[in-house]
Formats: structure tokens, sequence, C-alpha cells
């Protein structure tokens, strides 16, 4: 067996490929995971939090970035 990964563009091909699916009587999972890593969102949260509770975030010295 093999896992097939398909992205439609709009309602309308989503649509068509779970009918497709259905009349083929092929199973199928519908995931909303979103486009990012939990782990991530959750860092990029935290970081929020902090500057939010008035913690400084992490200073880059624009000067010598490059260099």
């Amino acid at each position: 067996m093999e896992t097939i990964v398909v992205h439609p563009e709009n309602k309308e091909q989503s649509a068509a490929i779970k009918a497709f699916l259905k009349a083929l009587k092929i199973n199928f999972e519908k995931h909303n995971d979103g486009t990012y890593n939990p782990a991530f969102v959750e860092q990029v949260l935290e970081g929020v939090a902090a500057r939010k509770a008035g913690k400084k975030g992490v200073r880059v010295d624009t000067t010598n970035l490059w260099k």
C-alpha cells in the first residue's frame, strides 16, 4: 500500500477528489493541520508571550550582520 498526498487548490477540486475516491471505495483521511510545524508554532507563541510580559528579545547587531 502507498500513501498519496494531494493538494487541491480550491473547494471544487477538493469536492471532486473526494467524490472520485468515494466512487472507487477508497478510504481517505482529511487533515487540516496547517502548514507550520507545531513545535515551531509553540516557540513563536512563547516568544510573543515573553514580549508581552516585558522580556527583551534577542538583540542582533545589524552593523556586523553580514561581516
